[in-house]
């Protein structure tokens, strides 16, 4: 059975695309902060509990970085995606701890095909991470430029 391929016209205001579940590890937090963002609550766990996020906490980059491997294995994978212009804006609601169990969705804001690039449309999603307590653990906001099922189906 094949899976379904989003394209443009996939991606209706308000449709609701499921991320990846992932596991957290202390062993990943540690590693992805020594190699990119060193502040002790991220590497140790009682430097973790004595700050103000209670625990050995990923960094906000880590949650981002996990954030885009959950969107990639939930639905970017099977997507038209061309890529992304940027990030309107990212929060950091709540600590990512140690054996949190993440999940979320992204959520279609609006669409629009783009004159400057004819055959792609520019899809806006507002993107929440969860907790296993369903706590908004990240939110963003931004647009992904998809390709059109029109313009794939007449280049073939």
């Amino acid at each position: 059975m094949m899976e379904e391929r989003y394209f443009f016209e996939d991606f209706a205001e308000g449709r609701v695309f499921p991320l990846a579940t992932k596991l957290v590890t202390a062993e990943e937090i540690i590693e992805f902060a020594a190699e990119f963002d060193p502040q002790p609550m991220h590497l140790d766990e009682a430097a973790g509990k004595a700050s103000i996020l209670g625990g050995l906490s990923a960094s906000g980059w880590h949650t981002a970085s996990m954030f885009m491997r959950m969107m990639f294995d939930g639905w970017l994978s099977r997507s038209s995606s061309e890529g992304s212009p940027g990030i309107e804006f990212m929060q950091w609601k709540k600590p990512v701890l140690a054996g949190d169990t993440l999940s979320g969705r992204s959520t279609v804001l609006e669409s629009r095909p783009l004159r400057s690039r004819p055959g792609i449309g520019l899809v806006k999603f507002l993107h929440e991470v969860e907790n296993q307590h369903g706590e908004v653990a990240m939110r963003g906001e931004n647009p992904i430029m998809m390709r059109l099922r029109e313009a794939q189906e007449n280049a073939a």
